[in-house]
C-alpha cells in the first residue's frame, strides 16, 4: 500500500508540473496568429519528419539487440521492437515507466529481468554521453547565442535558487551513496532486503558486462549515432515545415534539438508542457521570433512525436498480445 501511495503521490506531482508548464507555455498566445502558422505549414516536411522518427525508432531496436543478443541470442527483431514501442506508449503516460514495461516484455529464462534493465542502463549511458556531444558542439557552433542564453534562463535560476548549498547537496548525495553500498555489502546476509538489492545490482552489473561481450560493438555505436542524428533530423524537418523559420539552418537544428534535451529530464508526462516552454523561450531569446512562433514550432514537433508513438505502440501492444495467445 506504501509504495502504490508512493506512485500516485509521484504521477499526481508530475502531472502538476505538467499542467503548471503548460500553463506558462501557453498564457498570452494570440491564437490567431498561431492557427496563421499552422495553415501556412509545409506538411512535405512534416511527412519527412515521420520518416526520420520511425528510423530513429529502428536504430533504438538494433542498438538494443546489439547489447541483449550476448545475453540471449534467441531474441528476435519483432519481439524488441515491440517491447520498446510499448514502452515508449507507457512514457507518454507515466514518464519512466516505460522502461520497467519493456524489461518485462523482452524477460525470458535466459534473460533476467535484473539484466534486462542493466542493458536499459547501458542504453540511457550512452544517451547521457551522446546528449553531452550534442550539448558540447551547439556549443561550440553557437557560442555567441548558446552561452548568453544557457547561462541566463537555465544557470542563474537555478544557482538562484540553491544559493551557495550545491556543494553540499552533492557531498550529501555522495554519503548517502557511500552509506548504502556499505549497508548492502555488511547486511546482505542477514537482512532480506539488503539481498533482494545485492541480486538486482549483480543482474545489473551483468547488462552493464554486455558492452564487453558484444561481438559486433561497431553497430551499436552506429545505431547510437544514428539515433542522435535522426533526431536532430525531426527538428530540422520541424524547422523547414514552417516558412517563417526559413532563415535558420541545420546548425540551428541541432542547437535546438540540443535544448530541447533539457526538458526530456524534466518529469513530466510525454515531456508536455516543458519542452514547449523552453522551445518557445529559445525561439524569442535567441532568434527574435514571436512566442506564437515557438509554440507552433514546438506543437508541431512533439504533437507529431507523441501521435506517432502512440499509434506505434497501439500496433505493438496489440501484436505482442495476440503472438502471446497463440
Amino acid at each position: 500500500m506504501a509504495k502504490k501511495a508512493a506512485n500516485i503521490l509521484k504521477y499526481t506531482l508530475s502531472t502538476a508540473l505538467a499542467v503548471v508548464l503548460v500553463w506558462f507555455a501557453f498564457r498570452g498566445v494570440d491564437w490567431k496568429a498561431f492557427w496563421e502558422g499552422v495553415q501556412q505549414t509545409r506538411w512535405v516536411w512534416v511527412a519527412l519528419y515521420f520518416v526520420a522518427a520511425i528510423l530513429a525508432l529502428v536504430f533504438r531496436e538494433e542498438r538494443w539487440i546489439a547489447l541483449m543478443r550476448p545475453l540471449d541470442p534467441s531474441l528476435r527483431r519483432l519481439g524488441v521492437w515491440d517491447a520498446i514501442n510499448v514502452g515508449n506508449l507507457v512514457n507518454v503516460v507515466l514518464p519512466g515507466a516505460g522502461e520497467f514495461v519493456r524489461c518485462g516484455y523482452v524477460s525470458s529464462k535466459r534473460m533476467s529481468y535484473d539484466k534486462a534493465f542493466g542493458t536499459i542502463a547501458c542504453e540511457r549511458l550512452s544517451d547521457v554521453v551522446a546528449i553531452l556531444f550534442l550539448f558540447v558542439l551547439a556549443i561550440v557552433l553557437k557560442s555567441e547565442s548558446f552561452g548568453p542564453f544557457f547561462t541566463e534562463n537555465i544557470w542563474a535560476p537555478m544557482s538562484a535558487r540553491l544559493g551557495g548549498s550545491l556543494v553540499w547537496i552533492a557531498a550529501g548525495v555522495v554519503a548517502l551513496i557511500v552509506a548504502f553500498v556499505w549497508s548492502i555489502r555488511h547486511f546482505r546476509d542477514r537482512v532480506p532486503f539488503f539481498a533482494r538489492i545485492s541480486d538486482a545490482l549483480k543482474g545489473l552489473g551483468t547488462g552493464f558486462a554486455s558492452i564487453a561481450k558484444m561481438e559486433r560493438k561497431w553497430p551499436f555505436l552506429l545505431s547510437t549515432v544514428g539515433i542522435w542524428a535522426m533526431y536532430v533530423m525531426m527538428m530540422f524537418c520541424t524547422i523547414r515545415a514552417l516558412p517563417m523559420l526559413d532563415a535558420l539552418t541545420m546548425t540551428d537544428a541541432l542547437f535546438l534539438s540540443a535544448i530541447g534535451n533539457f526538458a526530456s529530464v524534466i518529469p513530466v508526462p510525454g515531456g508536455i508542457g516543458a519542452y514547449h516552454y523552453l522551445m518557445a523561450l529559445s525561439m524569442q531569446s535567441l532568434y527574435g521570433a514571436s512566442w506564437e512562433t515557438g509554440i507552433l514550432l514546438a506543437t508541431l514537433g512533439h504533437e507529431a512525436h507523441a501521435i506517432l508513438i502512440i499509434i506505434i505502440g497501439v500496433i505493438s501492444y496489440i501484436r505482442f498480445s495476440l503472438r502471446k495467445r497463440k
